[in-house]
């Protein structure tokens, strides 16, 4: 079913209008639009076909035929898969001192794509900084680029950095940059961080890191044992995101992008409650600001088909990726920190009885 297929199904013509600002004192003084409520139902329902999927429900997981159509990220970061892999195959994966843990996660969210840490570890055995070589490294992903295999994920662009290394190509700076933070000790820098904030601000003093890269890797490196930082803490919003909040509300009322994302999130048992929607939490966990700063990046694609009328700063109209159902079971595994593992286990020997 195409896009304006979609746009036909569900909402007819007269719908084709500007959103009127919905009547809600508590989130004042910006002014939500309709699309503000459609976030509240975006989420409950994706978490909803993730515990559909989770439980084993057959496919379509869902009566929403934008989700069944295109692709979005689950509700809760950790829970998608590339997280689910780097928190299971990566981070508690190997020695777990700070250095190698530090190494392991950053050199992953470099490419941030599963097939090339496969790729790596199938030609060179177990990665640890103990027994890198730069050479090494650079003839597996020279050879891979050469027969035309994707190195790097697309889910955000990491920049090249190459002139200011002296490399012509894109992996070379990466990894010269990863030997830098290793040799002027940022593992350690960011285990003795007194703050979320603190320890973001020594990964965005590097070159190629801004300041959404900078952020997404201390929320990837806080899933391990080297800090315990609160993701209520702090947040950096990206563009996607930007765009989604653009959308949700006419008017910020003074108010940043950064500030809006952490009133949502204090808000969001009163704003489901409000909607009269049923929200599963991740097994006690609510929706950190990590994960509401995803979700308005992701309501930034879903209004692109849900309200076509309404645009945000970004402008964009097509949502470009298609869903392909994945039918393997799920099998889930988080930072043993959260305290969800022990959750999910009794949760499965009790279906099992």
């Amino acid at each position: 079913m195409g896009l304006n297929q979609l746009q036909q199904t569900f909402w007819p013509i007269e719908r084709a209008k500007p959103p009127a600002a919905i009547a809600s004192t508590a989130i004042a003084p910006a002014k939500p639009t309709e699309v503000f409520d459609t976030y509240w139902q975006f989420a409950a329902e994706r978490q909803a076909i993730f515990f559909r999927r989770y439980l084993g429900n057959s496919y379509p997981w869902s009566d929403d035929e934008i989700l069944q159509t295109y692709k979005f990220t689950n509700a809760y970061r950790a829970s998608d898969r590339v997280s689910q892999y780097l928190i299971r195959n990566v981070i508690y994966h190997g020695p777990q001192t700070t250095e190698e843990i530090f190494f392991r996660t950053i050199l992953f969210k470099l490419f941030n794509k599963i097939e090339t840490w496969k790729l790596l570890t199938h030609e060179l055995g177990h990665l640890s900084y103990k027994f890198y070589c730069f050479k090494e490294y650079d003839r597996v992903l020279t050879h891979a680029m050469k027969i035309k295999k994707t190195i790097y994920s697309a889910a955000y662009i990491m920049p090249s950095g190459s002139r200011k290394n002296g490399s012509t190509k894109k992996h070379r700076s990466h990894l010269r940059l990863l030997e830098r933070m290793m040799e002027d000790g940022v593992p350690g820098r960011i285990a003795t961080a007194a703050s979320m904030q603190d320890a973001f601000r020594i990964l965005v003093s590097y070159p190629m890191i801004g300041d959404f890269l900078a952020y997404q890797y201390i929320t990837d490196l806080n899933y391990s044992g080297i800090c315990d930082f609160t993701e209520m803490e702090f947040v950096v919003p990206g563009p996607g995101a930007i765009d989604g909040i653009s959308k949700c509300f006419t008017s910020l009322g003074g108010l940043t992008e950064t500030e809006i994302i952490k009133l949502v999130t204090q808000r969001q048992t009163e704003e489901f409650d409000r909607l009269g929607l049923e929200f599963q939490s991740l097994w006690g966990r609510p929706l950190q600001l990590i994960d509401c700063q995803n979700l308005f990046c992701e309501i930034s694609k879903y209004a692109r088909v849900r309200h076509p009328n309404v645009r945000g700063v970004a402008n964009r109209t097509r949502i470009k990726q298609k869903y392909k159902p994945n039918l393997d079971s799920l099998s889930l595994w988080y930072p043993p920190k959260w305290g969800i593992n022990d959750c999910i286990a009794i949760e499965f020997h009790e279906q099992k009885g």
